[in-house]
């Protein structure tokens, strides 16, 4: 009797115009997906849209049914229009297998982009070309189709990861962490992008946004970051609650959330949606009842140049023993454990003691230098972490030749010209310089002057 007064009530709410609607129809606005459909869908839009869609497997299922990522970024590009690398994100839906909203708010996500590049839509081009998004939409395809938490081991997936596993009074985390073929195929295609500045995993139970940690209560490490996003949200796109996990649900341990923060260094969120879902499917247009949701995804996606700490130099000024060093932070993260290097022939040669910069601050940092020589072809670059947490990517940078300035500092004599052009032109000046001081004295030699 319940799926036939689902059915009735879906057909009554497809008479309505839904405007709000991607794909306004009973199939994609009402029916939440099986693997089935899923599979479908996935694969019409790779082959609909190749310039924009690459559609491969991270791993199967325990019943052997693909776990389907969808590559969504403008491939006729593999680097932004000024030749730096794109950003990434990376999504996932579907953990447990009833809870389908969750799942269904990872495939409006790559539905927008896939349908927003296709009108044209100005946002989700200026996204695409300069971002990749990896979205695994359903990981638990045999629970998603008997409708269960568990997978078809009856092991909870979302206490299945590698980070604290079993620490926490949790039920069913599975016989060792990744004993779960879904978890371990996640696992491992995380680390094929670890450049990711953010992670989400959606799922479906009450309505909030949970960041790390579920195992403590203590703020993150890179909790500016995590509090800027709650601000900057709340201020301007939605009231749904955004906390700890630890405070904001329960303790939990061996999440994919933690994993993704504490052993792959994104920044990551757990995104519940509300838990008021049908067995088969919802009354309310998908697209319309997620529409806030999916506002909010909008947002984390647009700014993702932003989670990460961007450090820019301002001044820098080498004087023999020392280096005076004003730095930027233009990102919203904090790096604690920055230095400048000095490479020559591609190899570090020297490096300086830790400094710290703080999220959206500037500093002003003083280097000991006194173990440092210039050669003629090195070159200053910055070498931090995106982010606090320590397993944080840590990135190389150039420091841009026209904000360096170096003097001898009256103390180790003429210094090596920091590019083989300047030299030469150094010596050719050199040699006139000489030719007229010969001039002069041969003239003076010999009568003239």
């Amino acid at each position: 009797m319940r799926v036939v007064a689902v059915l009735a009530m879906l057909l009554v709410a497809s008479a309505t115009p839904m405007a709000s609607a991607q794909q306004p129809d009973i199939v994609q606005e009402h029916w939440y997906h099986s693997y089935l459909t899923l599979t479908t869908d996935v694969q019409a839009w790779a082959v609909d849209y190749p310039e924009i869609v690459i559609l491969t497997v991270a791993g199967q299922t325990e019943l052997g049914r693909n776990l389907w990522v969808l590559q969504i970024s403008d491939w006729t590009q593999n680097v932004k229009p000024d030749g730096g690398q794109k950003e990434i994100v990376y999504i996932d839906g579907g953990h447990h297998g009833n809870e389908h909203l969750g799942t269904e708010l990872a495939f409006l996500t790559a539905e927008y982009y896939i349908e927003g590049w296709a009108a044209g839509d100005q946002e989700v081009i200026d996204v695409l070309t300069t971002t990749e998004l990896h979205i695994l939409i359903m990981l638990n395809a045999d629970g998603n189709d008997i409708d269960t938490r568990w997978n078809i081991n009856q092991v909870d997936l979302n206490r299945n990861y590698d980070h604290y596993w079993n620490t926490c009074p949790v039920t069913q985390p599975g016989s060792a962490a990744f004993s779960e073929s879904e978890t371990l195929a996640n696992s491992m295609y995380m680390n094929t992008v670890p450049e990711a500045d953010l992670y989400v995993t959606m799922h479906t139970g009450v309505w909030i946004m949970l960041y790390p940690w579920g195992k403590w209560p203590e703020q993150p490490s890179d909790w500016e970051l995590f509090h800027f996003i709650r601000d900057d949200v709340h201020a301007n796109i939605s009231d749904i609650p955004i906390q700890n996990a630890n405070q904001g649900l329960y303790p939990n341990c061996g999440t994919s959330r933690d994993y993704g923060y504490g052993v792959m260094g994104f920044p990551t969120f757990t995104f519940e949606t509300d838990d008021e879902q049908w067995a088969l499917g919802t009354v309310e247009p998908l697209s319309s009842r997620l529409g806030e949701e999916l506002d909010v995804m909008r947002y984390l996606i647009t700014n993702i140049w932003y989670w990460r700490a961007r450090l820019s130099v301002t001044s820098f000024e080498y004087s023999g023993d020392s280096i005076e060093l004003k730095v930027d932070n233009l990102g919203r993260a904090s790096t604690s454990n920055a230095t400048v290097q000095y490479i020559d022939d591609g190899e570090v040669v020297w490096t300086s003691e830790l400094f710290s910069v703080n999220a959206t601050n500037s500093s002003h940092v003083h280097l000991d230098t006194t173990n440092l020589s210039l050669t003629d072809y090195g070159h200053f670059e910055l070498y931090y972490q995106k982010r606090v947490i320590d397993a944080s990517l840590w990135v190389n940078e150039s420091i841009p030749e026209q904000v360096i300035e170096i003097s001898d500092g009256g103390e180790k004599g003429w210094l090596p010209f920091t590019s083989p052009i300047w030299a030469i032109l150094a010596i050719g000046l050199a040699g006139l310089r000489r030719n007229e001081r010969f001039q002069d004295d041969f003239g003076q030699f010999i009568g003239l002057k």
